[in-house]
């Protein structure tokens, strides 16, 4: 999953990037409201964490302008604003959550799972397909005969694969929502990434495949021998 961190106090965004790709999230930070909506309209996120207090223009007012657009991303306000009527003003503007600093990282992690789960309407952390699971807590795949720990882009690239079965998805949007859309990477590491996750298939002895439509995308597709 990828995650718009909008947080102008550049200690802790190194912190709460570093939490979050520990635990395989992709992460674009930002340090101001302006830029984070330059980001939000240019690229493509499966949740934001806001702080309220920023430069150029604050959390609230990026919070009613995306809103406004009619973007439907979910939204977690990590903010040191902690009155009441904060946490109702952001609430009301359309945000999921709002957590106040200082927080647990546990708990922040929880929170960015409550509420992406939400948004896709998810109500259990593993998903399946044929005879293979993918825990998203714990980013392990996993067949009757064993399982694997996914590194981060891999196991990206496959929860997109098993949320989206049968669908094909391009190179270009795997490099849009694991890479960015302004990075430096080659579209050929959408291959190597693919030709790692057939490999631990295969050794697991998985009843799925990636099959590759030239020129199209790939696929999760059932295997042709069961």
């Amino acid at each position: 999953m990828r995650i718009l961190l909008a947080e102008d106090e550049k200690s802790l965004s190194r912190a709460v990037s570093a939490i979050l790709k520990k635990n395989n999230y992709e992460v674009d930070a930002v340090f101001d409201g302006e830029e984070a909506l330059d980001y939000l309209s240019a690229g493509n996120y499966d949740g934001v964490i806001l702080d309220v207090m920023m430069p150029k223009k604050d959390g609230f007012a990026v919070l009613k302008e995306l809103r406004a657009s009619g973007s439907s991303v979910p939204v977690l306000i990590l903010s040191a604003r902690t009155e009441v009527d904060d946490k109702v003003t952001g609430l009301d503007l359309g945000a999921n959550d709002y957590l106040a600093k200082p927080f647990a990282a546990p708990e922040l992690l929880a929170r960015i799972r409550a509420m992406t789960r939400s948004s896709s309407a998810q109500t259990t952390s593993v998903l399946r397909f044929g005879n293979i699971t993918l825990d998203q807590t714990s980013f392990t795949l996993s067949s009757p005969t064993g399982s694997f720990p996914l590194a981060s882009r891999e196991y990206q690239m496959l929860e997109m694969l098993m949320s989206n079965p049968h669908r094909l998805i391009s190179t270009e949007q795997f490099m849009d929502r694991i890479w960015g859309y302004d990075s430096d990477a080659e579209v050929n590491v959408v291959w190597v990434y693919i030709s790692y996750l057939r490999k631990k298939l295969s050794a697991l002895g998985a009843a799925v495949q990636i099959r590759a439509s030239r020129g199209l995308g790939y696929s999760l597709e059932e295997s042709e021998k069961q």
